[in-house]
């Protein structure tokens, strides 16, 4: 990127060096050194936080004990690209064509880290806030099981005494159009395996056997018309899918032994995981002594669900979008986790970042105009925040 000048970093040439580092979860790929280059040489204080085997950085630009301070959040990971034949430019190239940068993480999310970045170094550079702190909270590991990412940099802050005051997370927000919505919260999500135990034997006399296929398909039919609720003030209703159902038996005069399904359950704010595990239990219980199978599942929760309630850190973000943009956005719990699960704890957290339609496909691709957009919306935020 070279040297910092006022208001003239690129967002869209850092999405494309970025783009051209190939971190796949959890490989860094290069790309957290190439953002440490670049805030170090803009006078941000950079610390590595590497856990197991995903690398994180955390930047501050300020003191750590400063009265006033501003978290942006994101991750340089991406999933894998797939069949690259499928694709109609290298996946890594970070080819410019039609307008569009092209290549796996454009939309996802190394187009906002670049933006937040390319605007946190203008900021310091042309408005340098007294007695401020700008921090910078970027993982390797949002795209996995993000155990070691923003997890292990929040870890890292308490014992270090670091602190956001607030955290803009950089995830595309919008699904249509640029401006149309940002999040104040995020559904919680869990899975649970589910195993129904018989008695194998044979097609032909299933008078000897205990066949747990039937037991399963009642029960998961009984889970998926469950009516959870009507949602919430500002959730959708939760809901439950039935993601797998299995045996593993490929014979025709086999009565399997046992039979394995798997559900997952987004849920808003009227549930927690620790209720819908004892309703799912409370389910199995009764299917078990209903068909005399042993029944037993194994739960995992990827995060509970949360809302920052509409305030002043939402009126912030928003009436930086509408100023930038035209648009009012939408106040939205949508769609899937983020690592806001895990800032939430820290401090309020919203998320806002460019349209997300062509994440995690093949010929993932940005528009140039709405990476510089966005940086514009960022600057407009911390100017409105600190200044």
């Amino acid at each position: 990127m070279g040297g910092v000048m006022p208001n003239k970093m690129d967002p869209a040439a850092l999405t494309a060096e970025l783009i051209r580092c190939p971190s796949v979860t959890p490989n860094e790929g290069g790309a957290l050194v190439l953002l440490e280059g670049v805030l170090s040489e803009a006078g941000f204080e950079c610390t590595r936080v590497d856990r197991g085997e995903v690398s994180n950085i955390f930047a501050r630009w300020g003191r750590p004990d400063a009265a006033r301070s501003f978290g942006f959040n994101g991750h340089t990971d991406v999933v894998p690209a797939g069949d690259e034949a499928a694709w109609s430019v290298p996946p890594f190239a970070a080819e410019i064509r039609d307008g569009m940068i092209w290549g796996r993480g454009a939309t996802d999310m190394k187009s906002a880290v670049a933006a937040f970045v390319a605007a946190a170094v203008d900021f310091v550079s042309d408005n340098p806030p007294e007695d401020r702190a700008l921090i910078l909270t970027i993982t390797g590991d949002e795209e996995g099981d993000a155990l070691d990412g923003t997890v292990a940099l929040l870890d890292w802050m308490d014992v270090q005494g670091e602190k956001m005051d607030v955290c803009l997370v950089g995830e595309p927000t919008c699904p249509n159009h640029m401006g149309e919505m940002m999040k104040i919260g995020r559904r919680g999500s869990m899975s649970a395996w589910i195993t129904v135990t018989g008695v194998q034997g044979h097609s032909a006399y299933p008078h000897r056997a205990k066949n747990p296929l039937p037991s399963m398909a009642r029960l998961v039919d009984r889970l998926s018309s469950h009516v959870l609720d009507e949602g919430t003030d500002h959730f959708d209703p939760s809901t439950l899918a039935v993601v797998s159902i299995e045996t593993g038996n490929e014979t025709t005069n086999i009565i399997p032994a046992t039979c394995r399904a798997t559900v997952n359950i987004r849920f808003n704010d009227t549930h927690s995981s620790a209720s819908l595990s004892e309703w799912l239990q409370r389910e199995l219980d009764q299917i078990s002594d209903a068909f005399g199978v042993a029944a037993e599942m194994k739960v995992k929760v990827s995060g509970e669900s949360f809302i920052t309630p509409p305030g002043p850190l939402s009126d912030l973000v928003a009436g930086a979008v509408e100023a930038e943009t035209g648009v009012v956005p939408q106040l939205s719990t949508s769609g899937g986790t983020s690592d806001a699960r895990f800032v939430k704890n820290h401090c309020p957290v919203v998320e806002f970042g460019l349209v997300g339609q062509t994440m995690h496909q093949v010929d993932e691709r940005v528009e140039i105009a709405q990476v510089h957009q966005l940086k514009a919306i960022y600057t407009r935020i911390l100017k409105d925040y600190f200044i």
